[in-house]
């Protein structure tokens, strides 16, 4: 019994060493766009992910992505996702991260403590200016994750889907 609960005490600790529980480190090839609906693609498992042109326009989902992340998320994650000292950087911690556990931190937030060291991500559940594009935070994350997207500023755009002005829309008026 003393062996069972050491284990779960581990478990509860680094949640990682268990099988099961790892989370396969995402790639270019997973990330790859197998759909299309509106201007927003999916990969095949049907999370949301990017779409460059050869010519570097980047889908407006990941453009929109790329705004958000540094309206809301860059002052304590850094330009780019690249990290700071205050939060860890999520185009390193993305790669990963799957889709319905970042929704989850980003709207619920979470308190990291260890080493003597407290971390705390605020909820964003509330601020519109957040969980209205939280699918295109997450798309351009994902595309710095796994080396897609260069840092700075997409030079290229596709054109605002009429399905992405009307989302818009009904989320900020609701």
């Amino acid at each position: 019994m003393a062996f069972r609960n050491v284990v779960l005490a581990l478990a509860a600790v680094f949640p990682l060493l268990i099988p099961g529980n790892v989370t396969a480190a995402d790639d270019k090839e997973k990330a790859a766009a197998v759909k299309e609906e509106d201007g927003k693609y999916f990969d095949a498992e049907g999370n949301p992910t990017f779409k460059f042109q050869n010519d570097g326009t980047v889908d407006w989902y990941t453009f929109s992505g790329y705004r958000r992340y540094h309206s809301d998320c860059h002052v304590c994650h850094g330009p780019d996702g690249v990290g700071s000292s205050y939060a860890p950087a999520l185009a390193t911690t993305m790669k990963n991260m799957d889709y319905p556990t970042f929704l989850s931190i980003v709207a619920e937030g979470r308190k990291n403590v260890g080493g003597g060291k407290e971390n705390v991500m605020p909820a964003f559940g509330d601020n519109k200016n957040v969980y209205c594009y939280l699918d295109d935070i997450y798309v351009y994350l994902r595309a710095r994750a796994v080396g897609a997207a260069p840092r700075g500023r997409p030079p290229k755009k596709a054109d605002k889907p009429e399905a992405a002005k009307a989302y818009e829309t009904s989320c900020m008026d609701g």
